[in-house]
């Protein structure tokens, strides 16, 4: 195993927010699509929380968090692509662990893992699962036996 990447370090950004609209009459392709579109745009994270509104209208609650540099494009999306008449925003602190990224040779070839640290010790890890899935496919082989190679090359 080698490292692959240099050590992303324990940081608090300060300059986050979380943007929310609540979402209804809003099909769940739509919702794939705007998901894509505000990654794509520079959004750190974006899910979606099932909700009840007013008149017990089942909706949804579609949450993002983005650099403050960002919210004027994360604004235009919700705006153009969602069914929403108002977004909601306010400012957030992340604080970020230390993450590195090393290579785990499997019988398929190397996989990424990364890797948490606090205080200098890993205490999280994760397989990279683009890398997991391409795996799978070229191989013909469930993605949790990947996964599964790369957790018994860890423990070694």
């Amino acid at each position: 195993m080698s490292a692959s990447h240099p050590p992303n370090h324990a940081h608090v950004d300060d300059a986050m927010f979380k943007v929310e609209v609540n979402l209804d009459d809003i099909s769940g392709e739509i919702l794939g699509y705007v998901m894509d579109l505000l990654i794509e745009a520079g959004a750190n994270d974006v899910y979606y929380t099932p909700i009840y509104m007013k008149k017990n209208r089942p909706a949804i609650l579609l949450q993002l968090l983005c650099s403050a540099s960002k919210i004027e494009a994360m604004k235009r999306i919700l705006f153009t692509e969602t069914t929403t008449l108002g977004i909601r925003y306010y400012p957030l602190t992340v604080h970020r662990m230390e993450r590195t990224f090393r290579k785990v040779s499997t019988k398929w070839g190397e996989i990424t893992v990364k890797e948490g640290l606090l205080d200098g010790q890993v205490i999280k890890s994760s397989p990279e699962y683009e890398e997991c899935k391409k795996v799978a496919k070229d191989f013909q082989i469930p993605l949790k036996t990947v996964y599964e190679e790369v957790w018994q090359q860890l423990s070694k």
